[in-house]
């Protein structure tokens, strides 16, 4: 990043930091992509908050912006384990901000697991959690009763963006991979596993790029405003799995099981839009499937008479070429920092939560005043 666009990146945040500033700062952890522009959304975080601790996500990590954030804040390492045993998460949370009161910072519902034993047993209060993703959302959404609210940005309008250049960035990686091998994507049937707001962008990009696609939901809404735009939809999961070249998966939860594998068309390539440990069960593959490189970050899974491709040791592919999405992420990043503004007033249910209309309107304001140039 240019030292003038970090300037600029910098100011906005300082402003919208102005504005979303409790009176009384809350500590916070924040589970994060530390990507090339991340240290400027992080110092924000640190502006609105007592930032205890970033927990970068361990598939997307500059080294560069990791060595900027640990000059100001402690830099952990993440991982799902660490968040799934109740007495390693209340110690853990112990040893960053014992007796404070707390705001977790989430991407992807790492907390959710012990979330409980975090509100009943931490020294100090956790205020809630600000969650940013759909696959996040999910998490604690469909929990029975949560113990402190949860601001989600996952369904914000300010991430539609985001989530459209997501989709342009994981067809362009998913295209440069295949292409690093001789291969293309035209001409290659795709089945796209989901139909969110990710997988709909995946579906439209590649078949503008002259892909025959299909679409499979487990939701029929979602199924039938993918038959509406003019994609065919798979009646039969098993048989559209065989049938496709191209496998991309965009749920944010588990889209291929371990027995699906051995279905999958020789040569077939599969790829994701999150962490292979969400959407792949790939320890599930059956006994006999050995791995081998096949060019850069592809490996090929074989056994006899079988194979196919895997992209990115089936985590998000887009991260191979940086998962930029250009200043529009700068809309949701500032509204998780209006979501610790609105847990530091400590006046919610424990129930979901979204930023209010307004706040999201001055963010827009603020944005297009920076980046409409």
């Amino acid at each position: 990043m240019e030292t003038s666009e970090r300037a600029r990146l910098d100011t906005y945040f300082g402003k919208i930091a102005r504005r979303f500033t409790p009176p009384v700062l809350p500590s916070s952890l924040l589970v994060t992509h530390l990507l090339p522009e991340r240290p400027s959304f992080v110092r924000a975080v640190g502006t609105v908050s007592s930032l205890r601790a970033v927990l970068p996500k361990p598939k997307s990590i500059d080294a560069a912006a990791r060595r900027e954030v640990e000059q100001g804040f402690p830099c952990d390492e993440l991982s799902r384990e660490l968040f799934a045993d109740p007495d390693t998460a209340v110690t853990y949370l112990e040893t960053r901000a014992a007796g404070e009161d707390v705001v977790l910072l989430d991407v992807g519902g790492y907390f959710a697991p012990v979330l409980d034993a975090l509100c009943d047993r931490f020294s100090g209060t956790v205020l809630g959690v600000v969650e940013d993703t759909e696959n996040g959302h999910k998490r604690y959404a469909e929990r029975d009763k949560l113990p402190c609210p949860v601001v989600s940005v996952a369904r914000s309008p300010l991430k539609d963006p985001e989530d459209f250049l997501v989709g342009q960035s994981v067809v362009f990686s998913t295209e440069a991979l295949l292409r690093g091998r001789g291969d293309i994507l035209h001409g290659r049937p795709a089945l796209v596993i989901g139909f969110g707001k990710l997988g709909s962008s995946i579906a439209r990009l590649l078949h503008a790029k002259g892909v025959h696609v299909t679409v499979y939901d487990i939701d029929p809404v979602r199924r039938a405003q993918a038959l509406s735009q003019g994609f065919g939809v798979a009646r039969d999961r098993e048989r559209a799995i065989a049938a496709a070249g191209l496998v991309l998966c965009a749920t944010g939860a588990l889209a291929l099981k371990g027995e699906d594998f051995p279905n999958l068309r020789n040569g077939a390539y599969v790829a994701t839009v999150t962490s292979s440990e969400d959407e792949l069960e790939l320890d599930g593959l059956p006994d006999g499937y050995t791995r081998s490189s096949s060019g850069e970050n592809v490996t090929r899974y074989s056994t006899t008479g079988h194979y196919f491709y895997l992209l990115n040791n089936g985590n998000a592919v887009n991260f191979l070429h940086g998962a930029s999405v250009g200043p529009f992420i700068y809309l949701v990043q500032a509204e998780i920092l209006a979501g610790v503004r609105l847990l530091a007033r400590r006046d919610l249910d424990a129930t979901m939560h979204e930023v209010p209309g307004d706040d999201r309107a001055a963010i827009a304001a603020t944005w297009l005043d920076y980046y409409n140039r």
